[in-house]
């Protein structure tokens, strides 16, 4: 077959250089065993020699590859003494058109300071209005739940709680210990300057169960369950499942958002519970460590230094915060274009305003229940 005869460059030098292009010089002959390196770096050499000849009569096939192997290396017009033959002239001409149409060029829109800032408007209140469109439709389905309990997502609820809660209990709580080792070592320091050794039971069990358990577990949560949601929902989105879903007549929110949202909802609080514990056992262990105060006293004294009434905040604030995390990560989730670009994009996205909001609630409560529990 033409094809099977290897493509090959040769020079005759009799009056002046004659450069022979001889064989088959398609994709297949030219890619075998790499020959296209060796010829490019022939005709590198040759395209140097401006007066040379170039004969292609010898050619047995020619096909794109192989033209525009020349053609390139010719500077992307012909050489002034070129012989050919007459059913080589078309791939030519078509490379030769191709090198004189301009590149497009795609100008970017100028956009002054006030059109940016209005493109940032919109997409906010877009987002606004997608959030509060998923809230309707998770109101809508915990009262279908709440009437027809027999036919919930009651294997999906059990799952999430499994996945959110039950999974994160080790990193919560390596966290958790940590944090309790490093704030009692830092404010014993302090206590132990003035005299007021006690008071870190105070320092410690306000400032845990009251802000840094809930906040500590949330940021966990979102970073981890929360990423982990609008993956997930991503990649039903890139492999056409969610539209499968739909297809079938099964509903995204009942099947899909509203199991997720309610176990972060049952789920946070279990967890900030635990963090609290395993920081307060940190806590406890600097105390000992540097103070000399045992966990028996430091347990005794603890609900006297802390009202009940914060351990009941800080709850509401990890339901709070799970049905924050959930609705964020699903909006975000649900948002995703089908490519991976936006996959990735709209995880972190995801991620980043969640955290943010659940810094932005814990101010709020902050605020709201400024004169309680002291």
């Amino acid at each position: 077959m033409p094809t099977d005869i290897p493509p090959t460059i040769t020079v005759s030098a009799a009056n002046e250089p004659l450069i022979v292009v001889a064989g088959a010089w398609v994709v297949n002959a030219l890619t075998y065993e790499d020959r296209l390196d060796d010829l490019n770096t022939q005709l590198n050499t040759l395209s140097k020699l401006k007066i040379a000849q170039w004969d292609l009569r010898q050619l047995n096939s020619l096909d794109h590859v192989g033209a525009q192997t020349l053609w390139r290396a010719w500077g992307k017009q012909r050489p002034p003494n070129l012989i050919m033959q007459a059913s080589h002239e078309g791939i030519f001409d078509r490379l030769e058109l191709v090198s004189k149409m301009p590149l497009p060029i795609n100008p970017k829109p100028r956009l002054t300071r006030t059109m940016l800032l209005g493109s940032k408007v919109l997409i906010f209140f877009a987002h606004l209005l997608s959030f509060i469109v998923l809230l309707g439709q998770l109101i809508l389905d915990l009262w279908h739940f709440a009437r027809h309990p027999l036919k919930g997502p009651w294997k999906e609820l059990s799952a999430n709680i499994y996945r959110m809660g039950a999974q994160a209990l080790g990193i919560t709580a390596l966290v958790g210990i940590l944090i309790g080792i490093v704030l009692s070592y830092l404010s014993a320091q302090q206590l132990r300057a003035f005299g007021g050794d006690l008071y870190i039971v105070n320092l410690l069990g306000m400032s845990i169960i009251r802000e840094l358990g809930p906040m500590l577990a949330a940021i966990l949560v979102a970073g981890r369950s929360g990423s982990a949601i609008t993956a997930q929902l991503g990649v039903m989105r890139v492999t056409e499942e969610l539209d499968a879903m739909s297809v079938m007549g099964i509903p995204h929110g009942f099947r899909l958002i509203m199991p997720k949202v309610l176990a972060l909802i049952i789920a946070m609080p279990l967890l900030i519970i635990w963090t609290d514990i395993m920081a307060l056992i940190g806590g406890m262990i600097s105390a000992e460590a540097l103070l000399g105060m045992s966990p028996a006293f430091f347990i005794y004294k603890l609900p006297d230094a802390v009202p009940l009434l914060n351990f009941w905040i800080g709850l509401g604030k990890g339901a709070t915060f799970g049905l924050l995390i959930a609705l964020i990560a699903c909006h975000f989730g649900l948002r995703i274009e089908p490519n991976t670009e936006s996959l990735g994009r709209g995880t972190t996205s995801s991620v980043v305003i969640a955290i943010t909001v659940v810094i932005i609630a814990d101010a709020l409560f902050a605020i709201i229940f400024s004169k309680a529990g002291y």
